[in-house]
């Protein structure tokens, strides 16, 4: 997985980035757009209304309160990049941090969240 920096329009202005923690919106969706070719999982932890509001095809979804007891159904090893993602990026945080202390190394909160994947990647999507 690259960790490099991401370029400073790739994230919301202000962000402190966390590349330990963080993964850009550019950069997930080079990821999800080869899937299949790198180890890679996007996980939408939002709620099922947040979901009818706007979504990504692909992503798995659990909601964040299900993270525990659905954990075993994440299908991957330590390393493959899982990309969490909710609405602007905090939640999706707290999810990564606790699937790095299960083990899962590779877990990056997405930077921004769908609102900033709908600002940069896909203007199609409902911001809110």
């Amino acid at each position: 997985m690259n960790t490099d920096q991401p370029t400073p329009d790739s994230n919301p202005p202000r962000w402190d980035f966390q590349p330990a923690l963080e993964i850009s919106a550019p950069q997930t969706a080079l990821l999800h757009q080869d899937a299949g070719e790198t180890p890679f999982l996007l996980i939408d932890i939002r709620e099922k209304h947040e979901l009818e509001v706007s979504s990504i095809d692909g992503a798995l979804h659990i909601p964040m309160g299900d993270i525990p007891s659905r954990i075993n159904e994440l299908d991957v090893d330590e390393d493959t990049t899982i990309a969490v993602l909710c609405r602007s990026g905090k939640r999706s945080l707290d999810v990564t941090i606790y699937l790095q202390k299960q083990g899962l190394d590779g877990a990056r909160s997405v930077a921004g969240g769908i609102n900033w994947w709908a600002e940069k990647i896909d203007s199609s999507l409902t911001i809110y």
